[in-house]
């Protein structure tokens, strides 16, 4: 650090683009973001964005107006690559406090046939997490933002690990159901907060893959879960919980790969005033709340329903219709790369097209006649599907300014997650009322064209550019 202050302060640095100026200051704030970079990026890479000057409004330093030298500046200021990791995997606890423990589920209900109310109660052993984060995550964000997002996100490691892994020692049902509660608190702030995170870590491109990445990882991580619970449920019901431990291992890697208030390329700081949203950023945002609710219910559909489709169609072979329907799941971290490359597009020309993809495959499934059709229906619908969820959730996140991005972060997750819930009401309801699931499939592809419709509006009302830049149709 003490090098690193010496050579900033008397050393002379050639890098093309740049002169040195004779203002020889250093603020405090400065000194503070130099200590943050030293500890995220490392010593080269800290003196390297000392000799091009950017560190924000850097005394002794002046620019040349080149665009190249600009991107050049960003990449150099953007998080590691362990940085993207750390804050990737928590996505992952969400996912398995569900599906972890979905194959022991029978068990569950054998061991406490005996307690009245059984069969309502054990089934909430699951379900209780997915509740409290569609509650939470609004007020998860708000204690992200009023108290420290990685301060919080650390406590909520330890939380999920302690509540977690409780039924291991746990014997009263209605107790574990008060561990779950617990684990669905520590859940939301978890979801909400690694999510911020990789926005205050990453800009541009950079936080777009991030983003997407994270959102097939959390679909995908699903199969590696159910697979790992039954695995273990073969030892006992209570074997699965072990695993909840592994977010002990999430909190040693956040400790060390990230900070509260990383060096912020766009040159907005943590601690200056609070920047309001305009009434306009305000609309674009609720709109965004409100179409998440029914992407998410179009794409839990297929993940949810899938399987039973098949069954309509004649298969009966349980590991056949498994293999099938986790090919067709393959669309959604397909669609996730898709979106990495097409995402200068901007959110509404995308929208577009994503939900026509949902309504082909829906009108597919739906009118399909034998499995290869229906299957083809599904891919082409999962791959809209990994393509529609990073495009909601980073121009949502684009819109919010630092001081409330958490809490921003929060209503969109917790809208997402209000989908996921209604999903299943939604598919049932239609199917006793239109005459099945097929038809159900076939009227949810017209609702995807109805979207497709709303998001062509959406192009012609949020032309306007940001003047920042970051998507060319918000």
């Amino acid at each position: 650090m003490i090098v690193a202050l010496s050579r900033c302060a008397g050393a002379s640095f050639t890098d093309p683009g740049w002169q040195p100026a004779p203002s020889p200051g250093i603020s405090l704030f400065q000194c503070q973001a130099i200590d943050r970079m030293a500890a995220i990026d490392g010593t080269d890479r800290l003196l390297r964005a000392l000799s091009i000057g950017r560190l924000g409004a850097w005394p002794g330093w002046s620019r040349n107006n080149n665009p190249g030298k600009r991107m050049t500046m960003e990449r150099e200021l953007q998080a590691g690559v362990m940085t993207g990791i750390s804050l990737l995997l928590p996505i992952t606890l969400a996912t398995m406090a569900v599906v972890l423990l979905a194959p022991v589920l029978p068990r569950l209900m054998v061991e406490y046939a005996q307690v009245p109310g059984h069969d309502y109660l054990v089934p909430m052993v699951l379900t209780l997490p997915a509740l409290c984060v569609a509650l939470l995550c609004p007020l998860a964000g708000l204690l992200g933002d009023r108290f420290g997002r990685r301060r919080l996100l650390l406590f909520a490691f330890l939380l999920y690990a302690a509540v977690g892994m409780a039924p291991l020692v746990l014997i009263d049902l209605r107790a574990i159901l008060v561990s779950r509660v617990g684990v669905g608190i520590a859940e939301a702030l978890i979801y909400v907060l690694s999510t911020t995170m990789i926005s205050d870590h990453f800009t541009g491109a950079a936080r777009d893959r991030w983003l997407a990445w994270q959102t097939a990882f959390a679909s995908q991580s699903a199969l590696l879960f159910f697979a790992l619970g039954g695995l273990l449920g073969g030892f006992g019901w209570r074997v699965p919980f072990w695993v909840y431990g592994s977010a002990l291992v999430m909190f040693v890697l956040v400790w060390r790969y990230t900070s509260e208030h990383p060096a912020n390329v766009s040159g907005q700081q943590p601690d200056q005033a609070p920047q309001p949203m305009t009434a306009p950023t305000k609309v674009r945002f609720a709109f965004i709340v409100a179409i998440t609710v029914v992407a998410a219910v179009l794409f839990y559909t297929v993940q949810i329903q899938g399987s039973v489709g098949l069954t309509h169609l004649g298969l009966t072979s349980p590991a056949r219709i498994g293999v099938l329907t986790a090919l067709a799941s393959l669309g959604v971290p397909l669609g996730t790369l898709v979106y990495a490359r097409v995402a200068g597009q901007g959110p509404a020309r995308l929208l577009c097209a994503e939900f026509a993809m949902l309504a082909v495959g829906f009108l597919l499934m739906g009118y399909s006649r034998g499995v290869s059709m229906f299957l083809a229906g599904s891919f082409i619908n999962q791959l809209g599907g990994g393509m529609l969820l990073p495009t909601l959730l980073v121009w949502a996140i684009n819109l919010l300014p630092y001081q409330v991005r958490a809490r921003g972060t929060g209503l969109w997750q917790s809208s997402f997650a209000l989908g996921q819930w209604l999903s299943t009401l939604a598919v049932t309801t239609l199917s006793l009322r239109f005459g099945g699931l097929m038809a159900t499939f076939a009227l949810l592809g017209y609702v995807a064209l109805a979207c497709m419709g709303i998001a062509a509006v959406a192009l012609l009302l949020f032309r306007r550019r940001r003047p920042d830049g970051a998507f060319a149709a918000c």
